[in-house]
């Protein structure tokens, strides 16, 4: 069992910034690949970026160049900072894990444990 904590969300202006962190416990860090998802109001959970100790990072294609995904192992924590935030990236922020997955995985249901979610807001 993985346990997933998240911090960090908020209301921030069109441009603005914020970092969603999220805090994991129950395996050793580096048996699972952290990624990050967000549901918008009816709309289904969307992959966002995810990192993985054996393969590197990757993201979706609207957030690339914006958001960066991070991982501190001394922690137990992953990171994603968002920057350029735009009226459409509101939604809530889920952590996930996945056991001995990859970066590569950007199905949601590919991932075996969530965190609570993270409310971001972004104002016009």
């Amino acid at each position: 069992q993985v346990h997933l904590v998240e911090s960090g969300g908020g209301l921030v202006q069109a441009g603005g910034s914020l970092r969603l962190s999220c805090a994991a416990s129950g395996h050793p860090f580096n048996t699972y690949s952290m990624g990050w998802v967000r549901q918008a109001p009816g709309k289904e959970r969307e992959f966002v970026a995810a990192i993985s100790w054996n393969d590197g990072t990757n993201y979706e294609d609207s957030v690339k160049g914006r958001f960066i995904i991070s991982s501190d192992s001394a922690k137990n924590t992953a990171y994603l900072q968002m920057n350029s935030l735009k009226p459409e990236d509101a939604a809530i922020y889920y952590c996930a894990a996945c056991m001995f997955g990859s970066s590569q995985y950007v199905r949601p249901d590919s991932y075996d444990y969530w965190g609570q979610g993270a409310q971001v807001t972004v104002s016009a």
